[in-house]
């Protein structure tokens, strides 16, 4: 409270806030082409095996399989007579001589270093390398943002990202493209974290939840911007260059963001957080209560957190007691099968055999309502049934999908994409929640958890995907049950609406778990409940 009451001498909801968001959300805006670029850049177009160099100018006649379809990975070691076209019989080889496509669409990463048949695994591979970036990169980048501050992190990850991805498109061969996924995908957990930390930390607490919504929604706005820009662009190392060169002039606008004033005071640097309260007070028009502060003032004002922030926990406290260890347990689960559910949809697309332009827009476009009957859902009938029911709802249309024919693709689409309205609100819910189960002491403690688990699951959809070359609703089966279980872990979770944020690990323990709602509290207090204190991916959402 004593941050916020200093928030607000110098205006917590002027001019300078309304600047801050706009330079923050604008590199939102782009993250979701580099989330979900491969659905562009590593589309697999119709092929079959290249015929031998000495084979004969008449048509070339390939095996079928069981399903009655031409091999894409065998041919005719001698080429059958061309006036038998059905005949299957004959010793076969595999393509010895690479693959011929057809590029009528796009070039893609697949057609270029021929990830089909046994190397096809290595599409996968490649996206799950992008999302262990971005999981190492929340553990390592989280702990340097809290020693060296937000906005170094945040200008070094934009630098970043402009420069792995612009040398992704210059890859020569497959490894060193994932090598420079890996370091986009560290990149862009620096440009989350310190995003929401700095929009959030200037904001008033009734601007908070408005402000954070609105920065997510441009991450929804992303996913418009993708379809289009790969329609225009089809040669995959153009596309890449395309939407990695705005973080070079992101990179260059980081310069007028300024410093986490919290960061800045609990680390001990008055002097510089001074100079920022004042200017967020003339820009706001409050430039004689930002001449009225002074360093002594700030120390005294700030003096219980500055003595709170000296200490220290740990992991090992989320599972101190037998409460919070149910939190932490259930709460790891949701977030897990939240992550793994939602990219196992959002990076599936090219599987419903519907316009791969036309869907990803459809796609992006269920976020809008899915997000505001999120909020509509957490307020009025509360978190607990909000969160249960977003991820039972996704497992159940995930496992609907097995029964669906693949000649009935607009029903397998209208499925998937409830399913992902139902997963991307399952993220908005999630953030708030998490923050309001955690104690203040230890609550980034267990965002930061909870993050790494969300990408755990998003690392490990791609690799899961593998699992269809044995039996194709072996996936399906996979992704559907743990979303089912994240949904069931959801259920063990108390209801937040309207209690206070528990301040310590005692707070949780004394919580009746199903208790009736409290007493009304007065507004001021009831929009802080409701507030996320930190947010990344997804507010953001890689949802």
């Amino acid at each position: 409270m004593a941050f916020s009451e200093l928030m607000g001498r110098v205006g917590s909801k002027g001019p300078f806030q309304f600047l801050n968001t706009v330079l923050l959300s604008l590199p939102i805006l782009c993250l979701a082409n580099h989330y979900l670029l491969q659905i562009f850049t590593a589309t697999t177009p119709i092929h079959h095996c290249r015929p031998p160099p000495n084979a004969s100018t008449g048509p070339w006649v390939l095996p079928k399989g069981l399903n009655g379809k031409a091999e894409t990975c065998l041919r005719f070691i001698y080429p059958p007579n061309a006036s038998l076209p059905n005949d299957t019989q004959g010793a076969t080889e595999p393509c010895l001589d690479g693959w011929a496509y057809d590029l009528s669409t796009a070039a893609s990463i697949v057609t270029e270093w021929d990830l089909v048949c046994d190397s096809r695994i290595l599409k996968e591979v490649a996206q799950s390398v992008f999302m262990a970036g971005t999981l190492i990169g929340g553990i390592v980048l989280g702990d340097l943002s809290d020693r060296f501050g937000r906005k170094p992190i945040l200008t070094c990850s934009y630098l970043l990202l402009a420069a792995s991805g612009s040398g992704a498109a210059f890859s020569p061969n497959v490894s060193i493209y994932m090598v420079f996924r890996f370091l986009s995908g560290w990149s862009i957990s620096g440009i989350v974290l310190s995003t929401a930390i700095l929009n959030v930390e200037c904001l008033s607490i009734q601007m908070r939840a408005i402000m954070s919504t609105l920065m997510g929604y441009f991450y929804t706005c992303g996913q418009f911007i993708l379809p289009g820009l790969a329609y225009a662009i089809p040669q995959w190392r153009w596309l890449q260059l395309t939407v990695s060169i705005p973080f070079f002039a992101f990179f260059l606008l980081s310069w007028w963001i300024p410093e986490s004033v919290r960061w800045m005071i609990l680390s001990g640097k008055f002097s510089k957080a001074l100079k920022i309260l004042r200017q967020m007070a003339a820009i706001n028009g409050k430039k004689e209560e930002g001449k009225k502060l002074s360093v002594e003032e700030l120390k005294l004002i700030m003096q219980k957190e500055i003595s709170l922030a000296k200490a220290k926990y740990s992991i090992a406290d989320l599972f101190q007691t037998p409460n919070l260890r149910r939190v932490t347990c259930c709460l790891s689960l949701a977030w897990f099968s939240t992550g793994f559910g939602y990219y196992s949809l959002a990076m599936g697309v090219e599987e419903f055999g519907v316009n791969l332009y036309i869907l990803q827009l459809i796609f992006g476009g269920v976020d809008i309502p899915a997000k505001f009957i999120t909020v509509l859902s957490i307020n009025y009938l509360g978190r607990h049934i909000t969160q249960a029911s977003c991820l039972l709802l996704a497992g159940g249309s995930i496992l609907a999908i097995i029964f669906v024919p693949s000649d009935l693709p607009t029903l397998r689409t209208v499925l998937a994409v409830f399913g992902k309205g139902c997963l991307s609100g399952s993220f908005s819910c999630l953030f708030l929640y998490t923050t309001e189960l955690y104690p203040t002491v230890i609550r980034q403690t267990g965002m930061g958890v909870s993050n790494l688990w969300t990408r755990a699951g998003s690392m490990s959809a791609p690799l899961v995907k593998i699992t269809g070359e044995l039996q194709p609703f072996i996936p399906s089966i996979i992704f559907g049950t743990i979303t089912l279980l994240g949904g069931s872990a959801a259920y063990f979770l108390p209801e937040t609406l309207n209690r206070p944020l528990p301040e310590t690990i005692q707070d949780v323990e004394t919580w009746s778990w199903r208790a009736k709602k409290p007493k009304q509290e007065p507004e001021a207090e009831k929009a802080s409940q409701r507030i996320p204190l930190q947010s990344s991916g997804p507010g953001l959402d890689p949802s």
